[in-house]
């Protein structure tokens, strides 16, 4: 069971314009079916170079539709009503997502911008081995990369990730889940983006490998520096990770805040309710008698308060 914790981590960076790598401003998504429906509206947000912005919220709230749409991955009948969404890329160049081109799209994802899908432990394609998937990627993207440069480049990041480099030649099946999941989010950083996208990245997965993940990722962060979203309706273990947290509700962003902010002092109603929805690590504790059981004549009741 989740339980909720003090942040770990402080606001390591200041979002502004000028440092950020990402800027959405009033975003609105609609899905045009017989009567249409706003899945986002208005969302605003700004993310720094090397910060974690985790992004709460409960089903069908529109996280995942925002990510999405920072990533131009809509198809019909969702389409993006307003607003705004632009890159800033480690070069200075100000890239507007919404004005690129097929093609110019094409280069720019996985390469500035990443994401590892919801579900992706499952995303792999079962015929090819995990290593021909990586290359797939790397002879896409990295032209110029001679087969002996890809191989190297391959086995890095699968070393990084926690998974053997031998385990290229393996098919997903022979792959636990866990680790299928790391090797989706070493081909999310195979070509060093400066944002990764990471929607419930550990759904499915027992906690173990869920918190060994989640470690993995925070390293990473701080190793290679790169930007990330973090989706997840786990506001613990947002507050655990995160630099600051973005909660929206309905298809709104109803409260942003760093961390620490979020957990000691949240101001929107849901975020409170979100954060009492999880049960705290202290307190006293209460009896529980199962059906026709007298929970006096239960042992494990007794001694465990159960």
């Amino acid at each position: 069971m989740t339980t909720v914790v003090p942040p770990q981590s402080a606001v390591r960076t200041r979002t502004s314009e000028r440092s950020a790598v990402l800027t959405v401003s009033d975003l609105t998504v609609v899905y045009e079916v017989e009567e249409p429906v706003t899945a986002v509206r208005n969302a605003s947000l700004t993310l720094a170079p090397g910060e974690i912005l985790g992004l709460a919220g409960e089903s069908g709230c529109g996280k995942t539709t925002l990510a999405y749409a920072v990533n131009r991955l809509h198809k019909p009948p969702a389409r993006i009503a307003s607003g705004s969404i632009v890159f800033h890329d480690r070069d200075g160049r100000d890239i507007d997502v919404l004005a690129l081109g097929e093609e110019e799209l094409r280069r720019f994802r996985w390469d500035k911008l990443s994401m590892v899908f919801q579900g992706a432990m499952n995303a792999l394609n079962p015929v090819m081995t995990v290593g021909a998937q990586l290359d797939d990627t790397l002879r896409t993207h990295r032209r110029h990369l001679s087969r002996a440069a890809r191989k190297e480049r391959i086995a890095d990041v699968l070393s990084r990730v926690g998974v053997d480099p031998a385990r290229a030649a393996s098919y997903p099946h022979e792959l636990s889940g866990g680790m299928r999941q790391r090797v989706m989010i070493a081909m999310a950083m195979l070509l060093e983006p400066q944002l990764m996208i990471m929607d419930e990245p550990t759904t499915a997965l027992d906690v173990v490998v869920q918190r060994d993940i989640l470690r993995e990722i925070v390293r990473l962060r701080d190793e290679l520096s790169f930007a990330v979203i973090f989706i997840t309706h786990d506001l613990p273990l947002l507050l655990e990770i995160s630099d600051r947290i973005a909660v929206m509700l309905q298809g709104e962003i109803v409260e942003l805040a760093p961390a620490a902010e979020i957990y000691a002092a949240p101001r929107h109603p849901y975020t409170k309710k979100l954060l009492g929805s999880f049960p705290s690590l202290s307190g006293e504790r209460g009896a529980f008698i199962r059906t026709g059981i007298d929970a006096s004549d239960d042992t494990d009741a007794k001694e465990t308060g159960r």
